[in-house]
């Protein structure tokens, strides 16, 4: 509103200060301010209405050290995450801008998902809260909605480097076309010309134009995959205090500076990566999407006076996953997100591996002493336990767990940067 508000009615007068908010950094500072300030001043008011509403976490006892202590602290905090994200982006944001309006519905979608999930575990006491079809359903959904706007917008475009070598004095330099291109393609780490088109898998298809449309299907596909997987693993992560939020918080500062970088046409020419006209709007977002968790983490770090819940959570993962997807970064989110698929993943392996020992055993084992894998260093190791991992013997201290989270996430952010060096 404000953004419009100075273009319309300020651009043509010499009032001082009339030109700031053409500036990205600035607004994406006061995205960052203005979230962290709603978060910690909205979130007492909705901390105190949820705990006059009861509305508290059912906790059962896994026999986790500290847990029957956080009985009854309120949850679906992931509202003053939303609210905090969406007041800076409305107020400072281009909403013409549809890098922009695809974050603002990715968050309210996600979230929506995520509250209805809280409402049913809540109404009905029961753990499950929304079935996970309909979960699966609505992150489809936003993968559709994300890749085919990719696919048809004219406002999604990329224009795509290009190295000439001097033979004379063998040095490359890198010129950045100025041609608008329409096409899948992403960044792709140890590679010299870091691109990768989609379009190649199916350049065995002899009609261009068909193989064309194959490559953006299999796009849209790998969109939907990202969407879903991301979102279900922040959901996992969400089991300590401060856990999800803070890790949250790091993706979203190496996005915010991919997103910086690739929306610049200077640095992404003087860096040797695509440059994509208009995405760096996206930089305002995620100024207000780093601002929404820290003043999230005013009340939710340990011991948490409220839990995001699903509304949070589920919101997280989506908003990362269309982020990472709308900068061209989404094949770079195994090593960024690794702590969120490392969750996803301790929970398959658990799962498969007990139901295969009790089919061939008669009775089921375990690989870990408890998942989703946070909880496997917070569980004191069972004697006699048919348990493969049985260690550390001594449970961890949970804000321990937390901070070596955190510290493992700032080492992959920055490993990620590492791999589009090493080509």
């Amino acid at each position: 509103m404000f953004y419009s508000l100075f273009q319309k009615y300020l651009e043509s007068t010499d009032m001082p200060g009339r030109h700031l908010m053409d500036f990205i950094s600035f607004r994406a500072t006061i995205a960052f301010a203005l979230a962290l300030l709603i978060g910690m001043i909205f979130g007492r008011t909705v901390i105190y209405k949820l705990q006059r509403m009861q509305i508290g976490e059912e906790i059962r006892d896994l026999g986790l050290a500290g847990q029957m202590e956080k009985r009854g602290t309120p949850t679906m905090g992931g509202v003053i995450i939303i609210f905090s994200i969406l007041v800076p982006c409305l107020l400072i944001g281009n909403l013409s801008n549809l890098y922009m309006s695809l974050m603002l519905i990715a968050t309210v979608w996600m979230g929506t998902i995520g509250f209805l999930d809280d409402y049913r575990k809540i109404k009905y006491h029961n753990k499950d809260g929304l079935q996970g079809k309909y979960k699966i359903i609505g992150q489809v959904g936003l993968g559709l909605i994300v890749g085919l706007s990719m696919w048809f917008s004219p406002q999604i475009v990329m224009c795509q480097n290009s190295e000439i070598v001097n033979l004379e004095s063998n040095e490359t330099e890198v010129v950045l076309s100025t041609v608008m291109e329409k096409t899948p393609q992403t960044t792709i780490p140890f590679v010299k010309n870091h691109n990768f088109n989609y379009e190649w898998l199916t350049d065995w298809i002899p009609d261009p134009t068909a193989a064309e449309t194959a490559g953006w299907i299999v796009f849209v596909v790998i969109v939907i995959f990202v969407v879903t997987a991301v979102s279900n693993g922040a959901n996992l992560t969400d089991g300590l205090d401060g856990l999800c939020a803070g890790t949250s918080a790091i993706i979203g500062a190496a996005l915010l500076i991919m997103a910086y970088l690739g929306g610049n046409i200077i640095y992404s020419g003087y860096l040797n990566i695509m440059y994509l006209p208009g995405s760096e709007e996206m930089v305002v977002f995620a100024g207000a999407f780093i601002g929404a968790l820290v003043g999230f983490l005013w009340y939710n770090a340990p011991p948490a006076q409220v839990f995001m819940g699903d509304t949070g959570s589920l919101m997280l993962g989506g908003v990362i996953a269309v982020f990472a997807i709308l900068i061209r970064k989404e094949l770079l989110i195994p090593l960024l997100c690794l702590i969120f698929f490392i969750e996803d993943l301790s929970v398959i392996m658990q799962v498969s591996y007990f139901k295969y020992t009790k089919k061939k055993f008669g009775e089921g084992r375990r690989i870990f002493k408890m998942t989703p894998l946070h909880h496997h260093f917070q569980k004191e190791a069972p004697k006699g336990a048919n348990v493969l991992l049985n260690f550390p013997k001594i449970p961890i201290p949970e804000s321990r767990i937390v901070i070596r989270f955190w510290i493992v996430g700032l080492l992959l952010a920055a490993l990620t940067f590492a791999t589009l060096k090493i080509r």
